[in-house]
């Protein structure tokens, strides 16, 4: 599976959009293992990007 494949499918999960479909397609091909990594490095870039915004509107 590829890695935009995978990263795609996370941001659709955070933005709620994913279709039921697309899951199951997702999880029978292979692991949760990536989608858990991405899903983690995703929310952790997200934190941080908000982070940084917030400093910066407090300056």
């Amino acid at each position: 599976m590829s890695m935009w494949r995978v990263i795609s499918s996370v941001l659709a999960a955070f933005f709620g959009v994913q279709k039921e479909a697309r899951r199951k397609e997702d999880f029978s091909r292979g692991g949760a293992g990536p989608f858990i990594v991405a899903g983690v490095l995703l929310a952790a870039a997200l934190v941080v990007l908000i982070a940084v915004v917030a400093m910066l509107a407090a300056r």
